[in-house]
């Protein structure tokens, strides 16, 4: 599924980003793929494991709603890093949720990929998404994409942007 810059945000060079998404047993697999990634702007590279703030540089992302106002928020960063949040509401009550990620990166002439295999026993079908993704080039460029977003500003948090359902996405 194609993601689109939020229209207050320009891309560089970032021509497209797909997202996919599928099940391979207990796990869920995000792929993140970047066309036109000559000038991302990459984290230091740092051990494998939880961090957070992998958001404030290039950073793949996926919001899960849950029942209610509750969501998930999954960060996939090119440091190898990542970070799972549930939040009760929209930013209010945010805590590190339990799961295992593991990724991994691949790249050629002009495109990037990050896939990241999750292990999280809330991600079953039916779940509300977004998948969601912070870009910075060089020179300072920041977009903002994602599957929909809100009027006004980007807001990943906002559950009218969680378009998305896992069973009308997930590959066999």
């Amino acid at each position: 599924m194609l993601l689109t810059s939020h229209p207050t945000t320009t891309a560089s060079t970032v021509e497209s980003i797909d997202a996919s998404l599928w099940q391979d047993g207990d796990r869920w697999h995000f792929r993140y793929l970047a066309e036109g990634a000559n000038h991302l702007v990459f984290p230091n590279p740092a051990p494998p494991g939880r961090a957070d703030g992998l958001w404030q540089a290039t950073c793949f992302e996926a919001f899960v709603g849950l029942a209610g106002p509750a969501y998930f928020e999954l960060n996939f960063s090119p440091s190898r890093q990542w970070a799972a949040y549930r939040f009760d509401t929209p930013r209010h009550g945010m805590r590190e949720e339990l799961a295992e990620i593991d990724i991994w990166l691949d790249a050629g002439e002009g495109w990037f990929a990050l896939e990241a295999a999750v292990k999280l026993p809330a991600l079953t079908p039916g779940v509300a998404l977004n998948l969601t993704a912070v870009i910075e080039e060089s020179g300072g460029a920041k977009s903002y994409w994602a599957l929909a977003h809100p009027e006004g500003s980007p807001d990943f948090h906002d559950r009218a942007c969680f378009s998305a359902r896992l069973e009308d996405i997930a590959q066999s």
